[in-house]
């Protein structure tokens, strides 16, 4: 029933920008605290950010001042904006939700930094 979605990968330029959105359904979105993930092949999966739900961030060292994560309750959706992408962020991204000590994962969007 819970569905996460994500979308917004792609191929950009190193220096370049992407928004990635995990929109959700089959939950009460304000209740959730949202994540964002990466995996990189042979890696193993990383967290990002985090985003609560009274809207506390947190980032990983790897990205942080370059990548920002919000949200927007009326839509259901958590977003990541990435910019400054560097070919090691090259991975596939997940959006994770929580609720207490249950977690909902979506299929996970492709993100590629090549020159």
């Amino acid at each position: 029933q819970v569905q996460l979605v994500e979308s917004g990968g792609g191929l950009v330029q190193p220096g370049g920008s992407l928004r990635l959105s995990c929109a959700t359904s089959g939950i009460i979105f304000s209740f959730l605290d949202m994540g964002w993930y990466r995996q990189a092949p042979g890696k193993q999966r990383d967290l990002v950010a985090t985003i609560t739900s009274d809207g506390s961030t947190n980032y990983a060292d790897s990205v942080k001042g370059r990548f920002s994560i919000s949200r927007d309750n009326t839509k259901n959706t958590a977003y990541l904006q990435m910019n400054s992408l560097k070919p090691e962020d090259t991975a596939v991204y997940y959006c994770k939700a929580n609720r207490n000590w249950r977690a909902y994962w979506g299929q996970g969007t492709q993100v590629t930094v090549s020159s």
